[in-house]
């Protein structure tokens, strides 16, 4: 029996709690002891895996429920730079404090010997070298490091080949890092000198991935760029995926769809409540089009609403439909560019139309279109007509779907969870093998 306590540290959002359920319940079969700390919204999910759960005591939730309540000037906010920065801060970075208070209080009455956390739970440096305890963070999102090869994480650029995009590059990382964003760095050193640690000498997205003792990328690397100055915490452990204990919302339209000459998968994920962003511009771009049948999941934002709004025959519009029972039966995936949306994507050999821009997902957005595994539509807010183009360009270039099946070989060569166990358990093993893994 293992003995070792570990708690799992999530903000309280479905892209950052979602993938490491399955690990974590993973490690509690193996006779770990798991805890998980969240927002009281994931609570009853996080008892239904039969896993103990520690609620918020000082926290305040801010999630995709209450985002734009709790913040309303951030829908006046239109650029993404402003938004990125809008949201690092308020989001992330002014929860630290309130994170720290609540997890020194648990570790009097569960000692935990690790940290497991996403990427942006920004309690994980202070607790790190507040209690002198190892953390192993996730990365739930494309890698952020800066690279000299690369243009700055946030603003949806490709790589470039070329004296002059490199050189463009160069000016907008210092601008990056020294204006754009220098206000999140500088917060988040002045929230470490309220604990009178020291502050980082890093870029903050850059702090993020080099804190803890080893980062765990969610991927493979074959979905990202190419870096030869990575840091040596970070491991690929391919695409981190929710526990599925069973399809509770299975696809019952099959027959139906094979009846089609293709069919049209179209999400905009959970944290987008407004289905006129994605969704109905994909249904308007295929109504009356009786090859084509579309099959929208809303996530239980105004599923009925749609329903009378769109009574065509081709349209399957519900709440929530099991990707893994429907995409087997899909063509093209259109969505907004969540990344587990889009590794399961990949995993499904579905090529993809994306449209993103906002909380990070113009930088999944490019790398679909850099690795030609879809069209990146470059809007928030694509019309009918683009929609459309999007998927007639993926049905008519046989390269999108040649190299999603590619990349799916590669996705399946990984186990996340194995691959995952095996660096807690070096991480846990001893003082020495931490600091070798750093």
């Amino acid at each position: 029996m293992n003995t070792k306590r570990i708690l799992f540290a999530t903000m309280p959002m479905d892209g950052h709690l979602n993938p490491l359920t399955g690990l974590a319940v993973h490690l509690q079969q193996l006779g770990y002891d798991v805890r998980w700390y969240t927002g009281p919204s994931y609570a009853d999910k996080i008892k239904k895996l039969g896993i103990p759960y520690y609620p918020y005591q000082k926290a305040v939730e801010i999630n995709q429920l209450n985002l734009d309540t709790a913040l309303p000037e951030r829908q006046k906010i239109k650029g993404a730079i402003p938004r990125l920065r809008f949201d690092i801060n308020n989001v992330f970075l002014l929860r630290a404090p309130e994170f720290v208070e609540d997890l020194l209080a648990i570790h009097k009455k569960f000692p935990f010997d690790l940290l497991v956390c996403d990427v942006l739970f920004t309690a994980a440096p202070f607790i790190k070298q507040l209690l002198n305890i190892p953390v192993a963070a996730f990365g739930i999102v494309p890698l952020a490091e800066t690279s000299k090869n690369l243009p700055p994480t946030g603003m949806g650029l490709e790589p470039s080949n070329n004296v002059f995009g490199q050189l463009s590059h160069r000016f907008l990382r210092y601008m990056t890092i020294n204006h754009l964003l220098k206000p999140c760095t500088d917060l988040y050193n002045n929230l470490l000198a309220q604990y009178k640690l020291p502050p980082t000498t890093d870029f903050v997205f850059d702090a993020f991935v080099r804190d803890p003792d080893v980062y765990l990328q969610s991927g493979v690397p074959g979905f990202e760029y190419e870096r030869p100055d990575v840091s040596r915490n970070v491991r690929f452990v391919g695409p981190l995926l929710p526990h599925s204990g069973g399809s509770k919302y299975p696809f019952k339209h099959i027959a139906k769809a094979k009846s089609y000459k293709r069919v049209v998968l179209v999400t905009q994920g959970t944290v987008e409540r407004d289905p006129e962003k994605i969704i109905v511009p994909t249904l308007e771009a295929f109504k009356g089009d009786m090859e084509t049948m579309v099959v929208a999941t809303t996530g239980g934002s105004q599923t009925a609403e749609l329903q009378a709004r769109f009574p065509d025959d081709n349209f399957v519009i519900e709440d929530f439909i099991d990707f893994n029972a429907v995409m087997p039966f899909a063509d093209v995936y259109v969505t907004n560019g969540g990344y587990g949306g889009v590794m399961l994507g990949i995993q499904n050999n579905l090529p993809l139309v994306v449209a993103g821009v906002h909380e990070g997902k113009n930088e999944i957005a490019a790398r679909i279109g850099y690795f030609k595994l879809g069209v990146n539509l470059k809007t928030e807010t694509p019309k009918p007509q683009q929609i459309r183009e999007g998927v007639k360009r993926v049905f008519a270039n046989l390269t999108y779907r040649q190299n999603v099946t590619k990349l799916g070989r590669e996705f399946r060569q990984y186990n996340p969870n194995e691959l995952t166990e095996k660096e807690i358990a070096s991480l846990l093993a001893s003082p020495k093998k931490r600091a070798e893994l750093v």
